[in-house]
Formats: structure tokens, C-alpha cells, sequence
């Protein structure tokens, strides 16, 4: 996993809280949301690290007139037998990169919910299993809202993290610059090559999944899940399915930091991208400017943390 994160770096600069974000979700088997202004490298670091890791990789660009089996697959009829077939959708790979999902309506972003989910795709009664392993990285622009569909709730919850990819600092643009200008193509990646197998990304799987946790730490995610829904600033809460995968991503995170078991350390630093997609706040707190960063930030401070 250090030998994918170094490769990255050969195409991206200044992003490496998102790589890691990604690696933990291969990890925990998740998803992953990567919110961003265009032009910082969101779609080049879904595709670099795709190649690092040796896996297939599809681009569906999102659009206002893109419909569901352009994303799952549709029925073909084949004039030669004279009968339907299936014809996959580009949803069926290892890592499924879903460019500006919140340009498309609510009927096609609905189209993903059963592979991200149960990582199969149903059609004419017939379900046809997703290859293993199976991520997809969505992304969406904050800034634009024109022309654009929010996230259901339902979908939202399915990400297992949401990933802000900032502006990099001074130092990271100027040694982007300067790869530019010795010849760097980011639409070639000649420098990326693949330095792990599929085999070694499912023992890892099986060895984060394998991670320690005691009842005190699974009593503290308790605890910060039900913080959540009792804070007055917010409308929705995170679920059970949000206690899970932050669970998961602890897990994912002690394990690519060499600890047997989770520590509240773990728990802490990976709950903010967890949990800040799946809360809902209230319309007041929204004008008031209350971010939902800030209330998790404030759930961990009056939380208790078990020694």
C-alpha cells in the first residue's frame, strides 16, 4: 500500500490525504465522494491510482441526458438470433470513475445504488455479479450549482468517505508546474505502472477487516453515533450503517498504520470524512453558517473517550 502511494505521487503532488482516503477505501471495501473546484486533479488521481493498483478502470461522464443502462447495462436485441442480450455497462469493472455525478438527474444516479451496495446489477430478472474488487470514485464540483441534482440522502450514504480535495499549497503547484515543464502528460501516465496485484489487495482487505476492536471502542462509536442525532443544530443523524463504516475506515486505518486493534485515535481521525456527507442540518443552523465539520468536530470534544 506505501509502494501505491509512492507511485501516485509520480502524477499527483500535494494531495496525499486523498490517496490515503483511497487506499482505506479499497481497504474497507467503500467508496468514495471527491468534492473539489475543477482543475485539481480529481479525475487524474482516480486514474493514476487505478493504474498503481493494477485494476480496470471506466470513466462515465455525467450528464443531464444520460439515462440508467447507459450507467448498468441495457438489453440489446441481436438481429442474428432473435433475442435479447445483455450488453454490460461501463459499471462493470474494478474502479468505476463517475465524473461530476451530481450533473445527472436522481432516476440515473439511482442506477448505481445497487452496485455500490450489493455489487451486482439486476436486469430482466437476471443478476449478474460486479467484478471483485469493486470501488467507485465519484466526483462533484461545490461550487456550481447550475445544471445540477443533489445527492439523495440514499446515495450519499452508500460513500463510504467523503474526500475534500483542497487547492494545493504554493510549494505543491509550483512542483506541479515544474513537472509540466519538463514534459510531465497527465493524459498518458507513462510514469505510473502497476506495483500491486489483485491477490494482494484481497489479502489486504482480509487483513484490515481483521483489525482488533474492543467493546469499549465499539461503545464510544455508540456513543458519538447517538451525539449526532441529539446535537440541535442537526435535522438527520448519521444511521447504524454509518457506525458501521466508520468502523471500517478505523480499521482500514489502524491496519495501514501497523496496529493489531483501533485506538480512539483512529476512530477520531476518520470520523469527519465518515460521517460529513450522511448529516443533514437544520435550516436555521444553515443560515447561520454552521458547518457540519464544525458539529463533528464539537461531538468528539464533549464525547467521552474511553481509557
Amino acid at each position: 500500500m506505501n509502494r501505491v502511494r509512492i507511485e501516485v505521487g509520480k502524477a499527483v503532488v500535494g494531495q496525499d490525504g486523498a490517496v490515503t482516503g483511497l487506499l482505506i477505501a479499497v481497504l474497507a471495501r467503500g467508496h468514495v465522494l471527491l468534492e473539489g473546484v475543477p482543475g485539481v486533479a480529481k479525475t487524474l488521481l482516480v486514474r493514476s491510482f487505478s493504474r498503481a493498483l493494477g485494476l480496470d478502470t471506466k470513466r462515465i461522464q455525467f450528464t443531464p441526458d444520460l439515462m440508467p443502462g447507459d450507467v448498468s447495462g441495457s438489453l440489446v436485441y441481436d438481429a442474428r438470433t432473435g433475442e435479447f442480450e445483455f450488453r454490460d455497462g461501463p459499471v462493470f469493472t474494478n474502479i468505476v470513475l463517475a465524473d461530476e455525478i451530481n450533473r445527472t438527474p436522481p432516476k440515473t444516479q439511482a442506477a448505481l445504488l445497487e452496485a455500490m451496495e450489493e455489487r451486482q446489477v439486476s436486469a430482466d430478472g437476471v443478476t449478474r455479479p460486479l467484478p471483485d474488487p469493486f470501488l467507485v470514485a465519484a466526483t462533484q464540483n461545490p461550487i456550481e450549482h447550475e445544471g445540477t441534482y443533489s445527492l439523495p440522502e440514499a446515495q450519499l450514504d452508500r460513500f463510504l468517505l467523503k474526500l475534500v480535495v483542497d487547492v494545493p499549497s504554493r510549494d505543491a503547484e509550483l512542483a506541479v508546474l515544474q513537472r509540466h515543464a519538463a514534459g510531465f502528460d497527465p493524459r498518458t501516465l507513462a510514469d505510473v505502472h502497476a506495483v500491486v496485484g489483485i491477490d494482494e489487495i484481497r489479502a489486504a482487505q482480509r487483513a484490515a477487516a481483521s483489525v482488533a476492536v474492543t467493546d469499549d471502542l465499539l461503545g464510544y462509536l455508540v456513543d458519538l453515533a447517538r451525539a449526532t442525532r441529539q446535537s440541535p443544530s442537526v435535522q438527520l443523524g448519521v444511521s447504524p450503517r454509518a457506525s458501521t463504516a466508520l468502523l471500517a475506515a478505523a480499521k482500514a486505518w489502524a491496519w495501514l498504520g501497523g496496529y493489531p486493534a483501533i485506538t480512539p485515535d483512529h476512530v477520531q481521525t476518520m470520523l469527519v470524512p465518515t460521517w460529513r456527507h450522511r448529516i443533514r442540518l437544520r435550516p436555521e443552523a444553515e443560515l447561520e453558517g454552521v458547518s457540519v465539520d464544525a458539529i463533528l468536530t464539537s461531538v468528539l470534544q464533549q464525547t467521552r473517550v474511553p481509557i
